[in-house]
């Protein structure tokens, strides 16, 4: 479980920063990896954080 939050962490800020990047320079399917970056943020790692956070604390 520890993983799978790291994973989804690095993989949201990656696309996130590099959909920044590709915004900043108006280079193609900037916009896609925005999205997929939010995607994965919103729907992949904050849940499995806050789960495993709750279930620490139990």
């Amino acid at each position: 479980m520890k993983k799978s939050v790291y994973v989804f962490g690095f993989l949201a800020s990656f696309l996130l920063s590099s959909g920044i990047m590709f915004k900043m320079m108006h280079w193609p399917s900037a916009s896609i990896q925005l999205i997929v970056g939010f995607i994965v943020l919103n729907f992949g790692f904050l849940p499995v954080y806050f789960y495993q956070k709750a279930k620490a604390a139990q």
